[in-house]
């Protein structure tokens, strides 16, 4: 599967979004590392705090189903810009990132630019941290 092929996948996950109060509708896919693919859409809440991420949907299918690392992760949305993740969600791939993870950042157009996630979260706190 290419990088093209995810980034379609998060445009189709993205219509599913539930964002009444933002209208900003965002779509995310994993791979993992084991070549399977997980899709997710942001989910908001009336408690903001309690809204969720497309990128932390998607992750979370993800390891509810027993994998524990991601190869790559696709993120778009209904922006003309790319759409990165934020920083929570920064974090959270971190966690479960393979050795060479790839962040593919989309616009609604399908133009991405790809990066790897030590490029967009550099000096990451891990496990290795926690001693």
């Amino acid at each position: 599967m290419d990088y093209y092929d995810l980034v379609k996948k998060a445009m189709k996950a993205k219509e599913n979004a539930y964002a009444p109060y933002s209208g900003f509708r965002v779509g995310a896919c994993v791979k993992t590392q084991d070549g399977r693919i997980y899709t997710g859409c942001n989910i908001e809440n009336s408690s903001f705090g309690a809204t969720i991420c497309a990128e932390r949907t998607a992750i979370v299918k993800a390891i509810s189903e027993g994998e524990t690392k991601i190869s790559a992760i696709a993120i778009t949305s209904d922006s003309d810009g790319l759409t990165y993740p934020c920083g929570i969600c920064r974090q959270v791939i971190s966690e479960f990132r393979s050795d060479n993870t790839k962040i593919i950042c989309s616009n609604k157009k399908g133009e991405y630019k790809i990066y790897e996630i030590n490029d967009i979260l550099p000096h990451a706190f891990t496990k290795e941290d926690m001693g």
